[in-house]
């Protein structure tokens, strides 16, 4: 009989929660602490009422047989569509917080599976507890642990933050030309250049905004909420928006994250929140480290002043201080907080990544692991302030994957969100045991980067910087 499965994927860090998931006539509870779980539900057709073919695919999650939170599609068990519920795009599914604790959450609807994407639709929940002030329960300011120096530290990160939702580049879209379009894409998703070309002009300007947002949009939830996940490191890439589509735009003609030539978060909104949030809280240290890999020629960079000058205007009135690469590797965490430097800004910091272009282009995440595995193996040496230890896939980097996304592109379609799950239950189990300690043995800020920053790559970066500081 016709059917469609979603598989489940399930990190709880937390006592008494519990994960419950239904179909009709199958449900299935976990409450597992600290495992990377899966399970495999089916909306099976022969489980339905005669002449009905759709089936609700449902999660709860519970604490101590409290409910905390509840999400649901309707699935068509004949071709696999979602009909309603709360989670049919990405916008539907921003991290909620119930009592003490975050629950992050996303599904990934599935196609029939061109490209050797999913054919199942995937649903990932992580339960933990809210970690504003992971450093100051970690390594309280009076404990011997704050001597430490700060290189000591494993922090966890969101992959291209400025890339959380879409409103800088439909802007930026809303007056392009096709050209212009297709230049920006170009740009910016290389591979999906030829296919563009293929379409209709028309076609285009009403495809854009869902290419981008299948392509390029790599977090979901806001600034503020990322902060409260557990992230304490940025890596940022300001620059000005591409000189073609600024003459059309009605954007301010300032500094933007750049996903090659596509515009995301302002850089004064980065600064914004994050001295806000350490204003609040007062013993987190936070790491912004502005690069420009992969931002074109034809986006104007910043220069030094021109980036302190929106620095100092953020900082004006706020009793915080900014430190350099030398406070970061030379002063201890109780220094660093003393002094009140707990925004470290960097530039062009040098620095290691397990990152590789050929082995983060899976869908299965198979090769990044053998890369994590050799790069253990033979630990990197000599001086870089910064390890990157990369949990996410890069998939847009395949072709035939392009040609599925573009061609199929819609609000609830993304490759990206099809391979986070499925990569994170290989990726953190590693860097939580034997493999992670191997690679944060050297003197360098260790930072664990994911897409659609979640509270499993929270939990696992916190406890490795808890064992690393001894």
């Amino acid at each position: 009989m016709p059917s469609k499965g979603v598989k489940c994927f399930a990190y709880i860090a937390v006592n008494g929660v519990e994960i419950e998931y239904t179909v009709p006539k199958q449900s299935i509870k976990r409450r597992e602490q600290h495992q990377f779980i899966t399970n495999h539900v089916e909306v099976e057709s022969s489980n339905l009422p005669k002449f009905k073919f759709t089936g609700r695919f449902e999660f709860i999650v519970r604490r101590d047989g409290r409910e905390l939170a509840k999400q649901w599609v309707d699935i068509n068990s004949m071709t696999g569509k979602l009909e309603d519920g709360t989670m049919m795009n990405m916008d539907q599914t921003p991290s909620i917080f119930a009592e003490d604790l975050i629950i992050v959450y996303g599904f990934y609807d599935a196609g029939p599976g061109l490209a050797k994407l999913p054919k199942q639709h995937q649903c990932y929940i992580t339960v933990t507890r809210n970690y504003a002030n992971w450093m100051h329960e970690v390594i309280p300011q009076d404990s011997e642990k704050s001597n430490r120096p700060f290189y000591k530290m494993v922090l966890p990160s969101p992959h291209d933050i400025g890339m959380n939702n879409m409103s800088s580049s439909l802007s930026l879209l809303k007056n392009a030309g096709t050209g212009i379009i297709k230049e920006v894409f170009g740009r910016s998703v290389p591979n999906a250049l030829s296919i563009i070309n293929q379409v209709g002009d028309k076609a285009i300007n009403r495809i854009a905004p869902d290419v981008v947002r299948a392509l390029a949009i790599t977090q979901k939830d806001t600034l503020d909420t990322i902060l409260q996940i557990g992230a304490r490191y940025f890596e940022f890439r300001p620059a000005k928006c591409h000189r073609q589509m600024q003459k059309m735009s009605p954007l301010e003609d300032t500094w933007y994250f750049q996903h090659g030539a596509i515009p995301g978060m302002p850089y004064r909104t980065l600064l914004t929140h994050i001295v806000q949030f350490l204003q609040h809280h007062r013993e987190e240290v936070i790491v912004v480290h502005n690069r420009w890999d992969g931002v074109p020629s034809d986006c104007p960079r910043p220069n030094d002043q021109e980036l302190k000058d929106v620095l100092n205007d953020v900082l004006r009135n706020k009793d915080l201080c900014v430190g350099n690469q030398d406070d970061m590797m030379r002063k201890s965490i109780r220094a660093l907080r003393s002094e009140k430097k707990r925004l470290i800004v960097l530039k062009d910091t040098a620095q290691i990544s397990n990152y590789d272009d050929d082995a983060n282009a899976t869908l299965t995440g198979d090769s990044m692991v053998d890369k994590l595995h050799t790069m253990s193996r033979d630990p990197p040496k000599g001086h870089h302030p910064i390890t990157l230890l990369q949990c996410q896939a890069t998939a847009t980097n395949i072709r035939d994957v392009i040609v599925a996304s573009v061609l199929n592109s819609d609000v609830s379609t993304s490759p990206i969100l099809a391979t986070k799950p499925v990569c994170d239950h290989k990726m953190l189990p590693l860097l939580r045991g034997e493999v992670g300690k191997k690679l944060v043995a050297e003197e360098s800020v260790v930072v664990v980067l994911n897409d659609f920053f979640d509270g499993a790559t929270a939990d696992v970066a916190i406890n490795l910087c808890r064992d690393r500081l001894g």
